[in-house]
């Protein structure tokens, strides 16, 4: 296997380079880049009713975790740079979030929240390859949490790649469909893991009806194992959002996934995650948003416990948000999750019930530098 990936490494490589230079070379090319700025900062404060040991919460969460504690959760510098036939990004972070959610990457990889250049392939720019550190094509919640209906990370989104390192090719045949193929190092990896040489493969479909409804589909095919233990791993990521009224918006989501029990076993670990969400607007600075949502992960795939029932927690939660600015977002959120068994830390025990309220005030900007 070692010796047959560089191969098909080549070949790919050759493929793009091929379809780039052959691609109509015109005056648009030479048509000077527009060069924007963008900054995101999100402060929180986030009280757990358990009182946990310590300030962090809990290990499956990755957004707002932190106890009785003011902290930044996300701060963000990007730079972008936007042409017709070409464009790249990269984005600086720090934060709880940078802290948590990239504790496997070394050094100075933690603080990169994106890195990447894309260059058109085709006439009609309908075509176009993607390579660099990416944000991930699974899922309908970002990082960046203003642009989520809920104020803290879903369950299936917290457990689900938020960015993956590859080359991702996109093809857009019309604007009702868009299709996409990636090669990543792995599952939310930047850095390959040592001692797996198998590259990940994804797939995305998006489906826009219309201006009320998108359907998309996204999948991941591979590992997060060396060589010598390796267990295949599929995933499905299936949502839908919905424009209902004018002021209500639902987003229903699905995630399904399979990992083998070992090495060359036809035996396969399950875990699967359904939620649902609604999106009220008030008037144009006051919204809220319900959240039901379960995630089932009895053989700890991707949330261990030492429990006997593994992880099988309901969650649901209320947010209310007031944004008196394009800029700025204040908002605040209940969330209870309970789980089947004891999981969740109370002050040096464990029971089976968490609750907390989160609030946090995020300002998001952009500016062009240049035109």
């Amino acid at each position: 296997m070692k010796q047959i990936w560089p191969y098909k490494s080549l070949v790919l490589l050759t493929f793009i380079i091929s379809l780039s230079t052959t691609a109509q070379i015109d005056s648009t090319w030479n048509s000077k880049p527009e060069l924007n700025l963008k900054g995101f900062a999100d402060v929180f404060y986030v009280y757990d009713f358990n009182e946990p040991d310590g300030s962090s919460r809990q290990p499956f969460l990755f957004n707002h975790n932190r106890h009785n504690e003011f902290n930044l959760n996300l701060g963000l510098i990007q730079f972008q740079l936007q042409h017709e036939k070409y464009r790249a990004q990269i984005g600086l972070q720090t934060g709880t979030y940078a802290n948590d959610n990239y504790a496997a990457e070394p050094g100075v990889l933690k603080n990169i929240f994106e890195a990447n250049v894309g260059i058109s392939l085709n006439e009609s720019n309908s075509l176009w390859i993607d390579a660099g550190i990416l944000p991930s094509h699974i899922g309908f919640e970002s990082a960046i949490s203003v642009d989520n209906p809920t104020f803290t990370r879903s369950l299936l989104a917290e457990n689900s790649p938020y960015f993956l390192a590859g080359a991702k090719l996109t093809y857009t045949i019309n604007p009702k469909w868009e299709f996409a193929g990636l090669i990543v190092n792995g599952w939310q990896r930047i850095q390959r893991l040592e001692g797996n040489s198998l590259p990940s493969f994804g797939t995305q479909v998006q489906h826009t009806l219309s201006d009320q409804t998108v359907i998309n589909w996204s999948t991941f095919i591979g590992t997060d194992d060396p060589d010598e233990v390796r267990r295949m791993r599929y995933f499905n990521n299936l949502y839908g959002q919905f424009q209902i009224t004018e002021s209500l918006s639902l987003t229903a989501g699905f995630d399904l996934g399979a990992q083998q029990e070992s090495k060359g076993s036809s035996k396969y670990d399950i875990w699967l995650s359904p939620i649902i969400i609604g999106e009220f607007q008030w008037n144009e600075r006051w919204k809220s948003a319900l959240r039901i949502e379960y995630y089932q992960d009895k053989n700890g795939v991707i949330i261990p416990t030492t429990t006997a029932n593994g992880f099988q927690t309901t969650g649901t939660s209320v947010n209310v948000d007031y944004q008196p600015s394009q800029n700025v977002m204040c908002r605040i959120e209940g969330r209870l999750l309970q789980s089947r068994d004891d999981i969740f830390d109370n002050n040096g025990s464990s029971e089976d019930t968490n609750f907390f309220i989160g609030t946090s005030i995020a300002i998001k900007f952009a500016e062009k530098l240049s035109k």
